[in-house]
């Protein structure tokens, strides 16, 4: 009796399974950046203000648990995710994951916000010694694809307030459809005093020959 009851659980459990249907975007906004330079800041800003949107942003500490593969994971976030925000810092070209990440974002064509955080487009280049031979020129490509996007720079001279929002909420709103009721809080941090005291904390930054040569 016991042993029926239990094959008929084991059966109806494993028809359970098969209905419920696989996720088929489990991340929306891919954030790349280098964690030694951002993780605890400006990434863990975009994050956090991407959750409160309703959003499901893959950031790697966050989104990762035990026993993950890295590039099964991280491959799997980029490939199913509809936006990638790449965050250029000073120390970004010596991580192989960092430029891995961004070369699998260009290559699958996905739209991407580039944000330079205290560092020029024209700094940003394929270190010595950080990846094969065979990937140099793939890597390489990948980063001028990113320079010449349109994005923001950020000094943080200035503080990290508001970093992400004057730029990304029209951007968010229009790939995600984000109601006005999801934005309102952000529209409010927008408005609040800190942000008006560092007006030229953050600006459209637009790549140019001139800024790259």
């Amino acid at each position: 009796m016991q042993r029926s009851l239990a094959k008929n659980l084991c059966h109806h459990l494993v028809r359970h399974q098969r209905r419920v249907p696989t996720p088929q975007n489990p991340c929306d906004v891919f954030i790349n950046h280098r964690g030694i330079d951002t993780k605890k800041n400006v990434a863990g800003l975009i994050y956090d203000d991407l959750i409160r949107m309703k959003l499901r942003p893959f950031l790697d500490n966050k989104s990762m648990k035990p026993g993950d593969k890295l590039f099964d994971k991280i491959d799997s976030a980029i490939m199913n995710c509809k936006l990638g925000i790449a965050v250029f810092s000073p120390r970004y070209c010596e991580s192989y994951f960092c430029l891995h990440e961004l070369s699998l974002i260009m290559e699958s064509k996905k739209r991407v916000i580039p944000i330079f955080v205290d560092v020029k487009p024209s700094e940003l280049r394929v270190t010595n010694g950080v990846c094969p031979p065979r990937e140099v020129e793939r890597f390489s490509w990948a980063l001028q694809e990113a320079k010449y996007t349109v994005g923001l720079t950020f000094d943080t001279v200035h503080g990290y307030a508001m970093i992400v929002f004057p730029g990304l909420v029209g951007i968010c709103k229009e790939c995600f459809r984000c109601s006005d009721k999801e934005l309102v809080g952000t529209r409010k941090r927008m408005a609040s005093a800190e942000w008006k005291d560092k007006p030229n904390a953050l600006r459209l930054w637009r790549s140019t020959m001139a800024e790259l040569t």
